[in-house]
C-alpha cells in the first residue's frame, strides 16, 4: 500500500524509519507534522553543499547535479512510502503441511547510516518456520528492501525485518542475520575497510531452540 505523500521521507515530516515495536514499518504514535520542503528547496540545499565545499556550481559537470541528487534520495529512501507488512498478505496455505524451516541466504542489502548518510552494504539471510502458511518468497527480499531504503542502523534494521516478519505471519519463528560493512567506518573515520558488522534476531522457535538456531548459522555460513 502506497501512501498518498509521494516522494522520501524525512524524520520530523510526518514519516519515520522507525517501526516503533508494531512491526508494521508504520509509526506507532503519532509524529510531529511540519510543513515538507517542497523539491526546489531541497535541490537549493544540495547546491548550497556543493558551494560549501568549494565548488563551482555552475561548471558543466554540477549543472543538473542538485536534481539528479533529490532524484537520486528519492530512490534510496522509497521505503518510507511503504508499509512491509502489506506485503505479507498473501499467503499460501496448500504446501503438503511442510512445517520446516523456509530460508533465503546472501539477499543483496543496501542501506544508508542515519548518522552520516553514507552506504550500508551487505547481505541477509532471513529464515522462518511456517505455522500452516508460507509466503512467496520474493517477498521476504521486498520486506527487507522496504526496511532498507530509509536512514537506518543496522541494529534497528534487523529488528524490524524480524518482528515485521514475525507480526504479519505469525510463524513459529523468525531468523534474521545481517552482515554489511558501514561506509562510515570503512572510508572515513578510523578507515577500516576489510570490517564488516554482523547482528542477529531471533523470535521464536530460533530464540529457545539451540539446535534450530545452530542450524540457521550453519546454513548461513555456508553462503
Amino acid at each position: 500500500m502506497r501512501r498518498a505523500h509521494k516522494g522520501f521521507g524525512i524524520r520530523g515530516y510526518g514519516m519515520t524509519p522507525y517501526d516503533n515495536g508494531n512491526g508494521s514499518g508504520k509509526p506507532a504514535g503519532k509524529t510531529t507534522t511540519t510543513a515538507r520542503p517542497s523539491r526546489d528547496e531541497a535541490e537549493a540545499a544540495v547546491e548550497t553543499i556543493l558551494r560549501w565545499i568549494g565548488e563551482d556550481t555552475s561548471r558543466e559537470g554540477l549543472v543538473g547535479t542538485p536534481g539528479r541528487v533529490v532524484r537520486a534520495w528519492e530512490e534510496f529512501c522509497a521505503g518510507y512510502d511503504e508499509d512491509p507488512a502489506d506485503m505479507l498478505s498473501s499467503t499460501f496455505e496448500e504446501v503438503e503441511g511442510y512445517d520446516d524451516m523456509v530460508m533465503l541466504r546472501s539477499i543483496r542489502m543496501e542501506s544508508h547510516c542515519e548518522h552520516h548518510m553514507v552506504p550500508i552494504l551487505g547481505v541477509a539471510h532471513i529464515a522462518y518456520m511456517p505455522n500452516r502458511r508460507v509466503v512467496g518468497i520474493s517477498k521476504l527480499a521486498r520486506v527487507l528492501d522496504s526496511f532498507s531504503k530509509r536512514l537506518q542502523t543496522q541494529e534497528t534494521l534487523t529488528a524490524q525485518v524480524a518482528d515485521c516478519i514475525q507480526n504479519a505471519l505469525q510463524p513459529r519463528g523468525v531468523a534474521v542475520l545481517i552482515d554489511a560493512q558501514h561506509q562510515c567506518m570503512t572510508t572515513r573515520g578510523v578507515r577500516k575497510p576489510d570490517v564488516s558488522m554482523v547482528t542477529t534476531r531471533f523470535t521464536g522457535a530460533f530464540q529457545t531452540d539451540g539446535d534450530l538456531q545452530a542450524r540457521f548459522m550453519s546454513q548461513a555460513r555456508m553462503a
